[in-house]
C-alpha cells in the first residue's frame, strides 16, 4: 500500500515519452534506465511505458509505513489527508512541507527511530520524497492537489 500524490493543471496536456521502466524500491516507485534493469534483473524483459499523457504535471508515491515519521514531522495531514487541512492547490503545501523538511533535516537521528522494521521505507527515502514534492509544489503552485491511498 502506498500514498500516491498528484499535481494536476487542467489543460496542461503533458506528454511524456521515453523508456519508462518502473520498479518498487525502498517503499516507493522509481523509474530506472534499461541498463539498471538489466543489471538488477538479467535475462528478464521489463514492461516499458513508452508514452503517456494527461493533466498531471507531477506524481509520486511513498509507503504507508512512514506515517509515524510524517506525524512526528508535523506533515502527516498535509500528505495523507490534505482535504482535512484545506489544501487544494500546490501553493497550500509549500510552507508546511518547508517546515517538515526543516524538522526532518535538523534531527535525523530522532526521525530514523521511526524507520519501519520491515524495511519498506526509511528516513532517507522519506526526506527525498518530501523534498521532491516540495520542489514540484514550488514549480507548479497553481496545480490542483489530489491523492490516492
Amino acid at each position: 500500500m502506498s500514498l500516491d500524490v498528484y499535481l494536476d493543471i487542467k489543460g496542461a496536456e503533458v506528454q511524456r515519452c521515453g523508456g519508462g521502466i518502473f520498479i518498487r524500491e525502498n517503499g516507493k516507485n522509481k523509474e530506472i534506465s534499461r541498463e539498471e534493469w538489466d543489471e538488477k534483473f538479467p535475462g528478464v524483459e521489463p514492461f516499458v511505458v513508452t508514452q503517456w499523457e494527461g493533466d498531471c504535471v507531477y506524481s509520486a508515491n511513498i509507503t504507508h509505513n512512514l506515517t509515524k515519521m510524517a506525524r512526528e514531522a508535523g506533515i502527516y495531514e498535509y500528505l495523507w489527508s490534505p482535504e482535512e487541512v484545506s489544501v487544494k492547490k500546490a501553493k497550500d503545501l509549500i510552507t508546511p512541507l518547508r517546515k517538515g523538511i526543516s524538522s526532518l533535516s535538523n534531527n535525523p537521528d530522532h526521525f530514523k527511530q521511526f524507520n519501519p522494521s520491515n524495511g519498506w521505507g526509511d528516513y532517507e527515502g522519506f526526506v527525498s520524497f518530501v523534498v521532491e514534492y516540495f520542489c514540484a509544489c514550488a514549480k507548479y503552485p497553481e496545480a490542483e492537489v489530489s491523492i490516492s491511498k
